[in-house]
């Protein structure tokens, strides 16, 4: 294909699929930035949303009609650059952020960013098992689960909880590149992703507003 047959680069930033994927990026952004400043409650919403643009994206691009292969192939990988900003670098700095940044959390984020790039340049390659079945746990669990315990935050003391959070992401990272063989969650799981992120959303933020 020469060049001249070739769409620009922003005819594809019309498509409906992207536009949800560049939110779900502009959402990991806003996580980013709370995550640096140190408002992990607003970090953690962020990277909810993330997730929740991330699962609709795909379920878009399902449902609509004459789309063509090309733009199927460049969705697939636009989500899949995004997935690294949003369940890589973003963990990473939260890690990061929560430690301090002290010098000892940089192995901890290089593996959490390093671990999202392997796991999905491998599924690039690869894909699932089957249609119902990934290998490893998907990236998006991570964050999900790190939302949760984030609920718990003010049971233990700072410096302690920044080594619960390493453990359980270095635990999740092992998780994300093994063999083992985990659900593809679809469907109709949706509708308990839109409530958890919803109800997690009201939680933060209550817990932001009485902290003012």
């Amino acid at each position: 294909m020469n060049e001249k047959q070739q769409p620009g680069m922003l005819a594809f930033a019309k498509d409906l699929p992207n536009i949800c994927s560049l939110t779900g990026l502009l959402s990991a952004l806003i996580g980013i930035y709370f995550a640096i400043a140190g408002n992990f409650e607003a970090a953690i919403i962020g990277v909810l949303w993330a997730v929740l643009f991330d699962w609709y994206d795909g379920i878009i691009a399902r449902k609509l009609k004459g789309r063509t292969k090309v733009q199927g192939v460049f969705g697939a990988q636009l989500d899949s650059m995004i997935d690294i900003v949003s369940f890589g670098i973003l963990p990473a700095i939260i890690l990061l952020s929560y430690g301090n940044y002290n010098v000892w959390f940089i192995p901890g984020a290089f593996v959490i960013i390093a671990t999202s790039a392997i796991r999905l340049s491998y599924f690039n390659v690869y894909g699932l098992i089957d249609k119902k079945t990934y290998k490893g746990l998907a990236l998006d669990n991570n964050v999900l689960i790190l939302a949760f315990l984030f609920l718990f935050e003010n049971l233990l003391e700072h410096s302690t909880f920044s080594i619960v959070i390493y453990i359980l992401l270095m635990l999740l990272s092992a998780l994300n590149l093994s063999s083992i063989p985990t659900p593809k969650f679809g469907g109709k799981w949706i509708y308990a992703l839109v409530f958890y992120v919803i109800v997690l959303t009201f939680v933060f933020s209550w817990i932001m507003y009485n902290r003012l």
